[in-house]
């Protein structure tokens, strides 16, 4: 069978998704986890430290900007990673995706350079997160704050980390088991949820941050 971007969403569907052993790998390999990770947006939280480099505007932040480049950067090598699960098959399954207006990015940069950012797929007010970079201390970071107001902000209810991993939980990332995962994620696709791309209005961000509780 062909891979499309539609087959794809029908995977996102019924909750699995794909990932391929390496990045010169040809094929793909779809994934069911018995525990999945996500992020319960009542549990979000940012780190004191992390809050300061917010308020300080240290980065532009941009979404759908430069999808391409995201991803591209999300495979390419980094420091304690020489290999990646996103092959150019992959790539360019969601660039489909992107052109039919079911993925999108969230860029940081600074001084004109992309330094960070993040890229994910929606289905109704499900977002499934897929992969993240940073050349700077943070961007990453700062890209998935911005992901979680937005995605609050249009009215998702399922963010989908995938795994649970330290750097994830320090957000309030948590895991649970395939047959809860299904049920959130049944209730989150059908329900209709519209990913907001635009600038933030001015002070939204600090309303935001002050309105999460306070942690480490």
């Amino acid at each position: 069978m062909r891979l499309t971007p539609e087959l794809l969403l029908r995977a996102y569907a019924i909750g699995i998704f794909p990932m391929a052993e390496s990045r010169a790998d040809s094929e793909i390999r779809w994934i069911d986890p018995k525990r999945r990770g996500i992020l319960p947006f009542e549990r979000f939280h940012v780190p004191r430290r992390l809050r300061r480099t917010l308020r300080h505007g240290d980065f532009e932040v941009s979404c759908n900007r430069a999808f391409a480049r995201t991803v591209a950067a999300c495979a390419a090598p980094a420091p304690g990673r020489r290999d990646s699960w996103i092959n150019p098959l992959i790539e360019h399954l969601y660039g489909g995706l992107y052109e039919m207006g079911f993925a999108h990015s969230v860029e940081c940069w600074r001084e004109g350079e992309l330094v960070g950012g993040l890229y994910g797929v929606s289905l109704g007010a499900a977002f499934f997160g897929e992969s993240m970079f940073s050349r700077a201390t943070d961007a990453s970071k700062v890209a998935l704050v911005h992901l979680v107001l937005r995605l609050r902000k249009g009215g998702f209810r399922l963010l989908d980390t995938q795994f649970e991993t330290p750097h994830l939980r320090q957000f309030g990332v948590v895991e649970i088991d395939r047959e809860d995962y299904r049920r959130r994620l049944a209730e989150a696709i059908s329900t209709p949820a519209a990913f907001p791309a635009g600038p933030l209005e001015p002070g939204e961000l600090e309303a935001f941050l002050a309105a999460l509780p306070p942690r480490g």
